[in-house]
């Protein structure tokens, strides 16, 4: 097996991408978007985090996320958000032998991509990308049409004007 290296920093800020198991024509991200938030708003209660950028697309997601000075363990957050939205479902989901064994459920894949910001200028460039993605995706003309985006947010506070990226 792969020895996965993770960068463990407290107080640290990432970009990450996470994704559904079964991509292919699946909207289950936001056809069931309050479930996924309650997913994220427990996990924050539990273990809190501050959310600088997210993106909701059909099968995938990208956030730049926050920890405490104190705290590196994205690990644990991620499994709370992942495993809180999947108990909201009915089961019923195809499941490979391996899933079964372990327990799990066939909504999401296993890792996820995780990069460790590194500067403001790093940060700046993820929260274009994640801000930008519905766009790139073709499912928005203009990243302001993208319903499920911190986007909205950032332009109330001045951060984007309503009419960037198109």
């Amino acid at each position: 097996m792969t020895n996965y290296r993770r960068a463990w920093m407290p107080g640290g800020t990432w970009f990450f991408t996470v994704a559904l198991l079964q991509r292919r024509d699946n909207d289950l991200l936001t056809r069931r978007i309050d479930d996924l938030r309650e997913a994220v708003r427990a996990t924050r209660r539990a273990h809190p985090f501050i959310i600088h950028g997210w993106v909701v697309l059909p099968e995938h997601l990208h956030c730049v996320l926050e920890l405490p000075p104190d705290d590196s363990d994205f690990a644990l957050r991620w499994r709370l958000i992942k495993m809180g939205f999947s108990k909201r479902l009915p089961a019923g989901e195809r499941l490979s032998a391996s899933r079964r064994r372990r327990g799990e459920r066939g909504i999401w894949q296993r890792r996820y991509w995780e990069h460790l910001i590194r500067d403001e200028a790093d940060f700046a460039a993820h929260l274009d990308y994640v801000h930008f993605n519905p766009v790139k995706h073709g499912l928005a003309a203009r990243v302001a049409d993208w319903p499920y985006s911190t986007f909205h947010r950032h332009v109330q506070v001045g951060r984007y004007p309503e009419d960037w990226g198109g």
